[in-house]
């Protein structure tokens, strides 16, 4: 066999292997947090869009919620407003807020919807405003023992998925940006972080997995030892590691574990450093990252 009979064996032998992923999640809704570094490399961006549209040309229903926070960080500095981070969440006074809503709405949806479409008519952008898709509710945090206000930052606190079900019904991909209108104050709208948000979304969805793009292979039991990273991972025993993790993983762990909770059946995390990742994870029997499932499965 030549070296390209070899080639072309190997790529239907991919395809042979996805085989089963593709008849699981066939019809299916799926659920994406896009961020990290996989949002300021061109090259990455474009391998993401890519993985969208081919997801959704497989029958799959993929859905993409975004933050920007390499992108609203740039700005606010450039308009010479301070950010400050308390327990790994973003102080957000109005006027650092009125950045973050067009940074996202304005510059990054946008961006992601015109790469899709690069591939097909088919990315479609909207937030939390969209239709009632999203209510929030302030939040502040604690640190070190003591109450901090964060200003206009919430969580969602509920979700209307019809706006994204008729962009999926119509056969687009729907690109949600994380901001979430104030259920208690009329006109005002929050800062929501993108992982708590994605994970909302997924459960009102009733999404078969959520998967967020990290800038890490996944989650250690012992890091720094980088042989202790762990592929799959239950409920009870993420819980239960959760309290000891580093502050930068602690929310997107916490928006997995939230997931699984509310019944989507599995939540993973995964390296948006890798070119074409999500289909890597997807497609190959051994995956990528670290997978999230309830506790029942393990039992």
């Amino acid at each position: 066999m030549g070296a390209h009979s070899h080639e072309a064996a190997a790529k239907a032998s991919a395809l042979i292997e996805s085989l089963p992923w593709l008849q699981q999640f066939q019809g299916k809704t799926i659920v994406v947090k896009f961020g990290g570094n996989a949002m300021v490399s061109e090259a990455l961006k474009h391998a993401f869009a890519e993985d969208m549209v081919f997801l959704r040309q497989v029958g799959i229903r993929p859905v993409i919620v975004h933050g920007g926070g390499p992108q609203i960080s740039a700005e606010l500095d450039r308009r010479g407003i301070a950010s400050e981070f308390r327990g790994g969440l973003r102080v957000t006074s109005p006027a650092a807020f009125e950045v973050v809503h067009e940074v996202l709405t304005a510059r990054v949806g946008p961006e992601i919807a015109s790469l899709i479409n690069s591939h097909g008519l088919l990315g479609e952008t909207l937030s939390g405003e969209t239709d009632g898709l999203f209510a929030g509710t302030r939040r502040g945090t604690v640190v070190d023992g003591e109450y901090v206000d964060l200003g206009l930052v919430g969580d969602v606190t509920r979700v209307d998925p019809r706006p994204v079900l008729e962009i999926l019904d119509a056969g687009r991909i729907p690109v949600v940006s994380s901001i979430a209108p104030d259920a208690a104050t009329p006109g005002q709208s929050l800062n929501v972080n993108a992982d708590s948000a994605a994970a909302s979304l997924a459960i009102a969805l009733g999404a078969a997995k959520l998967v967020i793009l990290t800038d890490v292979a996944g989650l250690y039991r012992d890091w720094p030892d980088r042989e202790s990273l762990i592929s799959t991972i239950d409920s009870a025993e993420l819980r239960a590691l959760l309290p000891s993790l580093e502050s930068g993983m602690i929310p997107k762990m916490t928006a997995c574990l939230d997931a699984v909770d509310g019944g989507v059946p599995k939540a993973a995390i995964i390296d948006g450093r890798i070119p074409h990742s999500i289909l890597l994870e997807a497609f190959t029997a051994e995956g990528i990252g670290t997978e999230v499932i309830t506790a029942m499965e393990e039992a």
